[in-house]
């Protein structure tokens, strides 16, 4: 596990692709209670350890994720979080390039719980929530293209289902058209940025994920670089 920032109130950690954030049916670990037995060996803590689940990467994806250590803080990053006041940037690599250099995706999705599946429409339906994203087109590689995404809304596998939308699903999502999955079941989609006031402090915390080591990622480790940079 890699902590990116910590301190009394807030500790946030570089999620693997295959880890969970929250318990799930599976019954595998969660990345909480690493976390929580991570903390209490670290701090020495007697007792229980706080460690409240802010927000959540799907499985398959990696990057930033941030955890509450105090109560105080949980709660008033689950109202920063409800009302759009965190700035989460990601990167997406896809076969395809997008059809324009940058836009602002807008729809309604909803999510079916029976195939796990979100589904996005231009009209509103019953029970789909507004949903939108913007884009930019970083550069590519060989084979690849790069984008960075910036979420104005949190829903159920929205950038997967919006990049599927304009042509550009994420390389190994075959759940979102495409073609192929890759070898250790992740997507190419990470998180790879947070920008927020501290909760308690307000401070401004600016936290941004290190590409994976894989050549897929590293080949794109330059233009990453200049892009942060600017």
């Amino acid at each position: 596990m890699e902590v990116l920032y910590e301190d009394n109130h807030i500790i946030i950690v570089n999620k693997a692709p295959g880890e969970i954030v929250q318990g799930d049916k599976t019954g595998d670990e969660p990345l909480v209670e690493t976390l929580k037995a991570w903390i209490k060996e670290k701090y020495a803590k007697p007792g229980n350890v706080f460690c409240g689940v802010v927000h959540r990467l799907d499985r398959s994806v990696g990057g930033v994720v941030v955890f509450a250590k105090t109560s105080k803080a949980l709660a008033r990053l689950n109202e920063m979080f409800r009302t759009g006041k965190v700035h989460k940037s990601y990167l997406a690599i896809s076969r395809n390039r997008p059809p324009k250099d940058a836009d602002r995706l807008t729809g309604y999705i909803h999510s079916v719980e029976r195939n796990n599946k979100s589904y996005i429409s231009a009209t509103p339906v019953k029970g789909a929530k507004e949903a939108a994203l913007s884009y930019r087109y970083l550069g590519a590689s060989d084979r690849y293209h790069l984008l960075e995404v910036n979420l104005e809304t949190g829903r159920k596998h929205q950038i997967r289902v919006q990049l599927s939308s304009v042509g550009c699903p994420i390389k190994g999502d075959l759940k979102y058209g495409d073609k192929r999955s890759n070898p250790d079941g992740s997507i190419s989609l990470r998180a790879h940025r947070i920008r927020f006031e501290h909760p308690v402090s307000g401070n401004l915390i600016d936290v941004t994920a290190p590409l994976p080591a894989d050549p897929l990622w590293q080949a794109f480790s330059q233009i990453v670089s200049d892009n942060d940079a600017d």
